[in-house]
């Protein structure tokens, strides 16, 4: 049997971005495992790499969003025996953004954001080795920035090494990250705002569901749903409950209730449950199940569920 080609390889960077036998080091020539100051003190770096690479003309610029990208064993350590730590260091950094900008102001240089807000990302890869750290900047999040033009910075623990590359963002598909690991943070100007701008963790959306309407009286209108629960109800027009984890579908085609998603973190996977009388995954029937005894089967994300025949749900990446 072949061995498993990794995603590092197929794009040829395996040796570089994710060390194979060419670049190893021996054990006691590792480094440390993460810490909280080594991620702080990460952050702080390619913050302030990010200055030196996108400052022009007397204008002080800056990555305002930042994947901070992990080994799955020491990204989950953080989430369990270090929880919380996460938030408190990007709070601490951004702190400590302002102070570095504020030099800059000092030699008459012009501080000006590019965006109102901060975004970080914490996240996770299973190619990553233990004590491997990443990054990946962009300059505004939502901004019109090239997508085929990231910035990756990778220290490899084997060799210490600062790698860094510009690569498609087709490189972050296999990136895992949940809601606790996703922050964002308003662009205080003064540094008393920030003090008292403690971050939050935003709620994720796991999936987009849409869905146009055949009926005649909703005219072709589409439905679109925000998937920000990890179990969610799809219901037609006789369900009655209004919770926010209920996708009401106002057709007659749709029973009530007809479809049951959920998400898995163990995997990063959505799945789904049928109780209605005909479901479709992309061209393949769904077995029907009791209500109290769900048949999940993998819910791919771009696929295209069809209920009884009539009504098509696309479902998109959150």
């Amino acid at each position: 049997m072949e061995p498993k080609t990794t995603f590092w390889k197929k794009i040829g960077l395996q040796d570089l971005f994710l060390p194979g036998s060419k670049t190893k080091k021996t054990k006691a020539t590792a480094a440390p495992g993460l810490t909280p100051d080594s991620v702080y003190q990460y952050i702080l770096q390619q913050f302030k790499a990010s200055i030196a690479e996108l400052s022009f003309a007397g204008r002080v610029v800056f990555y305002h969003e930042y994947m901070i990208c992990f080994n799955a064993e020491d990204y989950k350590e953080f989430l369990s025996q270090k929880q919380g730590l996460f938030g408190i260091i990007v709070d601490e950094a951004v702190k400590q953004f302002y102070q570095i900008l504020k030099t800059y102001e000092k030699e008459g240089k012009k501080v000006q954001p590019s965006s109102s807000k901060w975004v970080f990302r914490l996240v996770s890869h299973p190619d990553y080795e233990r004590g491997d750290i990443g990054f990946i900047g962009k300059l505004l999040p939502g901004s019109q920035q090239k997508d085929d033009n990231l910035r990756v910075t990778f220290i490899p623990r084997q060799t210490g090494v600062v790698q860094t590359f510009d690569v498609n963002e087709d490189i972050l598909k296999g990136f895992i990250y949940y809601s606790e690991g996703y922050y964002e943070l308003p662009y205080a100007r003064e540094e008393e705002s920030a003090e008292h701008s403690p971050v939050k963790a935003v709620k994720k959306t796991y999936a987009r569901l849409d869905t146009i309407m055949p009926d005649q009286k909703y005219s072709g209108k589409k439905f679109e749903y925000l998937m920000k629960d990890e179990d969610i109800i799809v219901s037609g027009a006789e369900e009655e409950r209004t919770e926010g984890n209920i996708f009401k579908i106002p057709s007659e085609w749709v029973d009530a209730p007809h479809l049951r998603i959920r998400f898995n973190s163990a995997d990063g996977k959505l799945y789904l449950a049928s109780f209605g009388e005909k479901t479709i995954i992309n061209e393949q029937q769904v077995l029907r199940s009791n209500i109290n005894a769900p048949v999940w089967t993998e819910l791919p994300i771009n696929s295209k569920v069809l209920l009884n025949g009539i009504i098509g749900i696309n479902i998109f990446k959150g």
